[in-house]
């Protein structure tokens, strides 16, 4: 994927000629029409059949994406940063390779959240801006910052992850009202990302949510929408179809937002936050991946368990976003964080229990070395 730097709905530009624009908001030189405008003023995409796939825009797009994603947070650091992700560098391939940013990469040394606060009652993550390299190194192309730790070092830090990521080639996206979009094998793909904070585009504001969506699929070919939805821990495994809490908070209704984010124009959601892996559905020929759990963080997460369990997932969709076919490339964090692949096929293996449980007809099907089958869904 040739990288390009999105500065606003529709408009993607070469690197060196967007250095100087405006990137977040969905602003750039006040020619950007609003999403409420957008979705009033331009039809969404129409719903492609089958028979659609391959046939407007040649060849389709590849995305590999994975869950909660850190090298650490100081001073628990890698002691070889560079080499962490190696065991697993090759599954972190395709024309846009994705994951979820927890944390901030800033030089910034106090949290404001954390003033006052007890020592161990308050988790501020943040590693040194320079990581972005690393993980571009390992193949990540866009990153997004919409959760519960890019503001953890308030605006400064997050100002300074995203430079950071720029500066290393990483798109990002996730901050309130914002839309990025990239070319990936000749086609617009916008991203979105989504959570229930206030210095990101909101989970719990569905209508809000709608007229972004709409009109991100009024100006891309093919529309990736990213959620920090639903409760965490090892027994927050299932979907439940109902709103979420975790310690009062509230973690929004991930079915209900991802089916709306379909309905709006979106052809591919994908989770994080519960730490632990979900199910995965097939709604109206999209994949919706609830959550793909924890994929590194050098002593940052609980490994025992289902807590331990992750994945890379690989999809494949056709150039209007219809579902064609995936793979769940299944790895197991050890040594304090690390993901390594794991030949069992044992994460897989769970998000196939998970999907016919909570989802039945509409579950996607899981087969042999993690294939995703479409069903008749």
């Amino acid at each position: 994927m040739a990288v390009k730097r999105p500065v606003a709905f529709g408009v993607v530009v070469p690197v060196a000629a967007a250095l100087t624009a405006t990137t977040l908001c969905g602003c750039f030189d006040g020619t950007v029409r609003t999403p409420t405008e957008a979705a009033k003023t331009v039809p969404g995409k129409r719903e492609p059949t089958r028979q659609d796939q391959g046939h407007e825009h040649g060849d389709g797009i590849s995305i590999a994406a994975v869950g909660d994603t850190m090298l650490g947070s100081t001073p628990e650091l890698p002691p070889e940063p560079a080499t962490y992700l190696d065991p697993v560098k090759g599954e972190l391939s395709g024309d846009v390779v994705f994951g979820n940013l927890e944390g901030a990469l800033t030089e910034v040394g106090e949290s404001p959240k954390c003033v006052g606060a007890e020592p161990g009652q308050c988790y501020a993550f943040r590693a040194p801006p320079e990581y972005a390299k690393y993980l571009a190194d390992a193949g990540f192309t866009l990153m997004s910052n919409a959760n519960n730790h890019s503001y953890d070092f308030g605006e400064a830090g997050e100002s300074e992850t995203v430079e950071a990521l720029h500066a290393a080639g990483i798109e990002q996206t996730g901050l309130p009202e914002e839309v990025t979009v990239v070319e990936a094998n000749g086609h617009r793909v916008a991203f979105l990302a989504f959570a229930p904070y206030s210095n990101t585009s909101s989970l719990t504001d569905l209508e809000s949510a709608r007229a972004l969506i709409e009109s991100a699929a009024a100006e891309a070919d093919v529309v990736v929408v990213a959620i920090h939805a639903g409760a965490e821990g090892a027994d927050a495994q299932h979907v439940t179809g109902a709103g979420e809490t975790y310690l009062g908070e509230d973690r929004g209704n991930p079915e209900e937002f991802a089916h709306l984010a379909v309905d709006a124009g979106a052809d591919l959601v994908l989770g994080s936050g519960p730490h632990v892996l979900r199910g995965i559905e097939l709604y109206k020929h999209r994949l919706l991946a609830y959550s793909l759990g924890n994929f590194c963080g050098f002593h940052n997460f609980a490994t025992e368990g289902a807590l331990g369990e992750s994945v890379v997932l690989h999809v494949s969709l056709s150039p209007e976003g219809v579902f064609r076919s995936g793979r769940l490339a299944s790895l197991r964090l050890v040594e304090a964080g690390q993901p390594v692949p794991d030949p069992s096929g044992e994460a897989a293996a769970t998000i196939a229990t998970l999907s016919a449980a909570d989802f039945g007809s509409s579950a996607v099907e899981v087969g042999p070395g993690g294939r995703l089958l479409a069903g008749n869904s």
